[in-house]
């Protein structure tokens, strides 16, 4: 075997050290680190836990003087290890390549890196491994999250049942809710139609997040301020700017890590996301609608301010 292709199916250790240059440099890495966690852009992953494994190299800043056997001027293996464990638990990803992009750039962040190479590999999908391996410098890393500028109010989230999404004064409404000065998230459960049946589970967890999807967009259509809006950054967005948004919720569920239970109802997975976005207060206007109980202040509200 040739050495580019030695280099090509080795340990990234192996790459690291052929790009090294006349300069030394130090390094520390992390080997064959398996971990187990929903991931994929295919229907068949979702739902079900794989194995990935982690090869980490990290070139580093060499120490000043002595080390005097100090943790402190070191770049500690446990900040590797918990760079994905970090990355992991944020939400859940379709490609590893995101991952690998979120984890280098979040390594990069310590003072002492200079330079990563990062190799993630699925052990579950084939006989052997997929994977893809990166190489990110500090000139080149991604940043974390895109970020909106300013710091975003709390939001208060309403669950508005059938009856007053088809109510003839839903705008009057609406419009007594923005007069609080309170950014504004809708929510709302499925229209009073009888759903499509399944036996899987997850099939039928799509298809009542779908339902619900479609009455948002029938609570746009009432009122041509509300923007239904389906991912965590376009709800931070409009919180920040006064948009008033109908939430979509699959993505968000689908996607979270710590994911409501697949029988929640309607108003629980609404108050799920005002938890998500650390609303203020989560208001329900629907008579026959239980209040959900949690850390969020929850109450019935029969005419509003």
């Amino acid at each position: 075997m040739s050495d580019r292709i030695s280099q090509a199916f080795g340990h990234p250790i192996e790459r690291a050290e052929a790009l090294a240059g006349a300069e030394p440099r130090d390094r520390i890495s992390l080997r064959d680190y398996i971990v187990e966690v929903e991931i994929g852009a295919f229907q068949q992953e979702r739902g079900h836990q794989q194995r990935l494994q982690f090869n980490v190299v990290v070139d580093v800043v060499p120490a000043e003087g002595p080390l005097a056997d100090d943790v402190d001027r070191i770049l500690s293996y446990d900040r590797v290890t918990e760079a994905i464990e970090a990355e992991l638990e944020s939400e859940r990803l379709n490609l590893l390549e995101t991952l690998a992009e979120r984890v280098a750039s979040r390594i990069l962040m310590e003072p002492q890196a200079e330079r990563v190479f990062v190799r993630i590999e699925k052990l579950d999908r084939v006989a052997g491994a997929l994977g893809v391996e990166i190489m990110r410098s500090l000139d080149d890393a991604q940043p974390l999250a895109p970020e909106v500028a300013g710091v975003a109010a709390a939001p208060r989230v309403v669950f508005l049942g059938n009856e007053a999404i088809a109510a003839p004064d839903v705008s009057s409404r609406i419009d007594a809710l923005i007069a609080s000065g309170t950014p504004l998230i809708l929510c709302c459960g499925p229209a009073d139609l009888t759903l499509p049946r399944s036996d899987s589970g997850l099939a039928q967890r799509r298809i009542d997040l779908l339902a619900i999807e479609q009455n948002a967009w029938v609570l746009a259509g009432r009122d041509a301020r509300c923007v239904v809006v389906d991912s965590r950054t376009e709800l931070d967005w409009a919180v920040k700017h006064g948009e008033v948004s109908v939430w979509a919720p699959s993505k968000m569920v689908l996607d979270a890590v710590q994911a409501p239970a697949r029988h929640a109802t309607a108003s629980e997975l609404a108050y799920w996301l005002a938890g998500e976005m650390g609303a203020t207060e989560f208001l329900v206007l629907a008579e026959a609608e239980e209040i959900p109980r949690g850390d969020i202040p929850a109450r019935r509200a029969e005419a509003l301010p």
